[in-house]
């Protein structure tokens, strides 16, 4: 799926190794055209498929995107959710959407990582024993 260009793809896997840099949270980012289901739903059913769930301390994060009904939902896994608020996310949202609406999707997505590392830093901050246990790779899906 050629949505964004290798450039765009390296910018965005170098956001999510410099947001886990500080944090021993895992970070993921899903993209795919379209999304028939309720976003949390889908966002929900690929963290399933791509094993977040997994982690040592039950702390990654997936930023899912569907790009052409213009959809996207940011959801942590139990550990990230025993300790925050329920409006965690709500800002990093909106700041994200900030770019949503000017066009720039991966500026958007970068944006949301850069947060995503910032907020898990405080609750879950990087050990010298921590290990990357999930690819920073983007996802591409195509609604299986």
């Amino acid at each position: 799926m050629a949505l964004f260009t290798e450039e765009e793809q390296h910018r965005i896997r170098i956001a999510i190794e410099d947001a886990e840099k500080h944090t021993s949270g895992q970070i993921r980012v899903c993209i795919e055209k379209t999304c028939s289901d309720n976003v949390l739903d889908r966002a929900a059913k690929y963290f399933h498929k791509l094993e977040m769930h997994k982690t040592k301390h039950r702390n990654g994060v997936l930023v899912y995107v569907a790009t052409v009904d213009r959809k996207f939902a940011i959801i942590g896994d139990a550990g990230i959710n025993k300790v925050v608020p329920a409006d965690f996310w709500d800002s990093t949202k909106e700041d994200m959407l900030e770019h949503f609406k000017l066009g720039d999707l991966v500026e958007g997505i970068i944006t949301g990582l850069k947060i995503a590392g910032d907020h898990l830093q405080k609750f879950f901050p990087h050990n010298a024993d921590d290990t990357n246990e999930l690819s920073d790779d983007i996802a591409f899906m195509d609604g299986e």
